[in-house]
């Protein structure tokens, strides 16, 4: 099974990808960073797309909704930026995140792939 680094370079093999990360929620810092440009810090958009997470995880708990978030979705003029939360024992409390361009994105493989990835991933 993959470990944290290599699956963080396989999300940077979806077409598109900008920058990847392993995120624990509680904290908000990742773990593992793969990609980004000074211009794009995958620390910062770690810890605000934890916000983003809890957020979430606060309105399912409003509602009284028992299921589990897939993945959370959000689309720019030109990027897609994909959080999924782990739902392995080992991953509990963490989630991928990835920021991919639209141009060049095929989402629906995106999100595949990003399942595959967590699949496979052993922490």
């Amino acid at each position: 099974m993959p470990d944290m680094d290599v699956a963080l370079k396989d999300a940077m093999q979806i077409d598109g990808a900008i920058g990847a990360a392993l995120v624990d929620r509680s904290s908000g810092m990742a773990l593992g960073v793969a990609g980004g440009s000074r211009d794009f810090d995958l620390q910062v958009a770690a810890a605000a797309n934890t916000e983003v997470v809890r957020a979430k995880l606060r309105t399912m708990e409003m509602l009284n909704l028992h299921e589990k978030i897939e993945d959370i979705l959000i689309t720019l003029d030109s990027q897609y930026h994909l959080i999924r939360p782990l739902t392995g024992r080992s991953g509990q409390g963490l989630f991928l995140y990835i920021a991919l361009n639209k141009d060049r994105a095929n989402l629906a493989l995106a999100r595949h792939q990003l399942k595959r990835i967590e699949g496979g991933l052993d922490l």
